[in-house]
């Protein structure tokens, strides 16, 4: 993981709660647990990603994972071929237990915090 994040929003930080986990269901990097253990937490292929991933198929800034006050989200950054949540194209929409994030060929499971 780098230190820069792409895009990052412009509010102050906010605390996250402990426990959010995203694990990738597919692709090279199956079995792939990551902690959402910030506000923003940029996923891609480019160097400028927190989450760095070698995978043709995501852009290199594809999406963001975090936390506002109104809980967790995903957020696409712009993507070639977008980002979906259970199925449907979103730009930014808020995550729950059970949600999957299809990036490119990557399926993401979402578990998050009671």
């Amino acid at each position: 993981m780098s230190a820069g994040a792409a895009n990052s929003p412009a509010a102050a930080p906010v605390s996250v709660p402990p426990g959010a986990v995203v694990l990738i269901k597919s692709g090279f990097y199956e079995g792939l647990e990551i902690c959402v253990d910030r506000d923003w937490l940029v996923i891609g292929r480019g160097r400028s990603a927190d989450l760095i991933l070698a995978e043709p198929t995501i852009s290199r800034a594809h999406a963001a994972v975090g936390y506002a006050t109104e809980g967790f989200f995903v957020q696409d950054l712009g993507s070639t071929n977008g980002t979906m949540v259970n199925g449907a194209k979103v730009q930014r929409t808020a995550l729950k237990t059970g949600d999957v994030i299809q990036m490119g060929k990557l399926t993401l499971a979402v578990t998050l915090p009671s």
